[in-house]
């Protein structure tokens, strides 16, 4: 076992027992079984994708397992990163203490239907990933980086970000909560906040941006924004 197959798998590791810790205790049970369905969900997806990098794209997956708050060069979207980390384990706590005090009546049907945006989301991620080789998880450019164009680039310019969201907000609804949306809206605010900064960035520093930024017009929603 290489050390970044130990890295990336001990990370997803980590972060499963992060989430799993943040639904069950603050529901202080174990039976909760829209919790285990998502975290079923969620650790399948996290799992192919990451064994999908692992064999076609170790370089981008060392890219990704660099991420998080600290490893940004700006102080700007370091604090970026910490908002949305927070509110990130938000949803979870919220979504389980509204299951634990029954804030929240979800019916079954609705709980399956978020997670199925749940694995769309991640769908839409894994389809990024595999268009896009230097899709980090910082803001920074390579020196032989290029503008990728293709794919979901071609309907909009943060396609990423697009299953990010989708993933988010099938998360409080897979979980049985209503109450636990409220904890997206901080972490949207981050993404945009983010996603302006990026293309600013690239702009810039990314040779071919600009006219890219041209040609598609649409950051998230196409016709929309």
């Amino acid at each position: 076992m290489t050390a970044l197959t130990r890295k990336a798998f001990g990370g997803l590791l980590w972060l499963l027992i992060a989430l799993a810790t943040s639904l069950f205790v603050p529901a202080w049970t174990f039976r909760y079984w829209q919790a285990w369905v998502f975290l079923a969900v969620f650790s399948a997806s996290a799992v192919a994708i990451t064994a999908y990098l692992m064999r076609k794209d170790p370089k981008l997956l060392e890219r990704r397992v660099r991420g998080g708050p600290l490893a940004e060069k700006e102080m700007g979207q370091t604090i970026v990163q910490f908002v949305a980390s927070i509110a990130f384990v938000a949803v979870f706590v919220l979504s389980a203490l509204d299951h634990r005090f029954h804030w929240s009546t979800v019916a079954p049907g609705v709980v399956l239907t978020g997670d199925a945006l749940v694995a769309v989301g991640l769908l839409i991620v894994f389809l990024v990933f595999r268009e896009n080789t230097f899709a980090s998880a910082t803001i920074a450019v390579d020196a032989d980086q290029k503008v990728v164009s293709t794919g979901p680039y071609a309907l909009v310019r943060h396609p990423m970000y697009v299953g990010g969201i989708v993933m988010l907000l099938g998360t409080p609804p897979a979980l049985g909560s209503w109450w636990g949306l409220f904890a997206i809206i901080p972490i949207t605010l981050a993404i945009l906040w983010r996603l302006l900064d990026e293309e600013r960035f690239l702009a810039k520093n990314l040779p071919g941006y600009a006219e890219y930024r041209a040609t598609v017009r649409y950051r998230l929603v196409p016709f929309l924004w």
